[in-house]
């Protein structure tokens, strides 16, 4: 019988269109995916990305009937059915969150407001209000106001966003993401998200052609996400490559070691955040 790994994140895993399960490293457990990008398409393009046949682009119209349904059945398959005894580790048997974390931005799906609700509602009928609901974003499209009407309705559900910052110089941005940004405005971003829903920053470390971030970038970086405020934020999830990217600059990333890691860790620590390191 199949079962999940950390190193295996397929969308398709459980034959649905919308919902799909992870070992998640960072979650610690299972971690139920609302896929709103099955068209795998993304306004950036991260050179460290899993997904296939990445294009630019934004998430289609949703069936929202069908997302509904896939999502009421297989958390009733995982509360109620033998789900996790086929294919969960012994030990891993636990729901430790439902996640818009897809093949592409969730908040560009048109409906994204209203499919939070859905999910909200959906988790709370299978008896699992205590499961937090996370958004995972690159935050581009914070400052629309249906982005912003979902932000609202996920804090009022309990959630909590993942607002990916890899990168504080322009030049580290478009290397990394493949978009051209001001840090100033990822900064703004950040803050305003922050003051929507509690929001940690998710940050991917890795060496680019076996070299490991500098310390000017570093300290690029750390500007980048204080100027957001300290206060405002959850915190920091940084976490290093642990599957294979799917992009053309995959053999240029390569993980990097636990001890480097850590000590980016320290760095970021000493602006006064919260730091979680996955390796």
């Amino acid at each position: 019988m199949t079962q999940l790994k950390v190193s295996d994140h397929r969308r398709d895993f459980a034959g649905m269109t919308y919902v799909y399960p992870v070992l998640s490293r960072r979650a610690g457990g299972v971690s139920v995916g609302i896929n709103l990008n099955p068209n795998n398409a993304c306004n950036w393009h991260c050179v460290y990305c899993q997904v296939p046949g990445l294009v630019r682009g934004a998430a289609p119209d949703i069936d929202r009937a069908l997302l509904r349904s896939e999502l009421t059945g297989f958390l009733d398959a995982l509360v109620s059915g033998d789900y996790m005894e086929q294919h969960v580790p012994e030990g891993l048997r636990t729901i430790q969150d439902i996640a818009f974390s897809g093949n592409g931005e969730p908040t560009s799906a048109k409906a994204f407001a209203e499919i939070v609700a859905d999910v909200l509602a959906i988790r709370d009928a299978a008896g699992l209000a205590k499961v937090p609901v996370r958004l995972i974003t690159n935050g581009s499209l914070v400052r629309r106001e249906a982005v912003q009407e979902g932000l609202r309705r996920l804090a009022a559900g309990g959630g909590e966003v993942w607002f990916k910052v890899d990168g504080g110089r322009r030049e580290d941005i478009a290397r990394i993401n493949g978009v051209e940004l001001d840090p100033a405005s990822v900064s703004r971003a950040l803050a305003l998200c922050a003051g929507l829903c509690p929001t940690w920053v998710q940050t991917c470390m890795f060496a680019w052609d076996g070299e490991a971030p500098d310390t000017a970038a570093i300290d690029a970086y750390v500007d980048c996400i204080a100027a957001a405020g300290v206060d405002a934020l959850q915190g920091v999830l940084l976490y290093g490559v642990a599957r294979v990217s799917m992009q053309p600059e995959a053999p240029r990333v390569s993980a990097l070691p636990e001890s480097v890691l850590m000590t980016i860790a320290e760095r970021i620590k000493e602006k006064g955040l919260t730091v979680r390191v996955s390796p």
